[in-house]
């Protein structure tokens, strides 16, 4: 599997992954209408950034003082996404999220909640520093490894952006909440899957 395709599976499996985020994004764009939904999104694709750039920091010079310990390190990325896949599939429950407080939302405002729930999630500084780890060698060119965290933002931002769309149409928010259980158990089966075969692999 190339470092490429690796990066990517992963970043869409744990984007689509209904989580902190998603939920946020869904109350914001039912509660406020599209364009509050889709400045949310724009503040989490921010927020990816800020996990990305102390990653890149941090994973960069973990390679160059121990191969040993990012050795290491990679083994527990792989373990955590292990653990994800299954914690995924094993979810019973839907995402609940609360459309109580109605209280409207500036546009700097709605960017604020999408970066600081994204931002202070500890979920998400967990995939991208397992994802670097997996996937980023001592040949791995900084050009490249930037271009990882472009895309992992992008995608955010995308995915996101379509479930503002999405849900700030009210009549299709059951619809999507209701195909939950499935999505969890494929999107948990191959991520487990992905942990078990990255694992496995030669180290760089």
């Amino acid at each position: 599997m190339t470092q490429i395709l690796a990066v990517a599976l992963i970043t869409l499996l744990a984007v689509v992954a209904p989580g902190a985020d998603f939920a946020m994004i869904v109350r914001n764009s039912y509660l406020y209408g599209r364009r509050t939904g889709l400045l949310a999104a724009a503040g989490v694709a921010a927020g990816v950034l800020v996990h990305v750039t102390y990653t890149l920091l941090g994973v960069g010079l973990l390679i160059a003082s121990s191969t040993a310990l990012f050795t290491v390190i990679k083994l527990i990325g792989a373990a955590y996404l292990v653990h994800v896949g299954v914690r995924t599939y094993r979810t019973r429950g839907e995402l609940r999220i609360d459309l109580a407080d109605r209280r409207e939302l500036t546009p700097s405002a709605a960017l604020r909640t999408g970066f600081l729930t994204n931002v202070l999630n500890p979920k998400t500084t967990l995939f991208v520093v397992s994802t670097f780890a997996q996937v980023v060698g001592p040949d791995t060119p900084l050009y490249r490894q930037v271009g990882y965290g472009l895309f992992m933002s992008l995608a955010h931002l995308l995915w996101f952006g379509v479930v503002a769309a999405f849900f700030s149409q009210a009549r299709m928010r059951t619809l999507m909440l209701r195909g939950q259980k499935i999505l969890n158990k494929v999107i948990g089966s191959v991520l487990a899957g992905l942990g078990v075969s990255l694992a496995l692999a030669p180290s760089h």
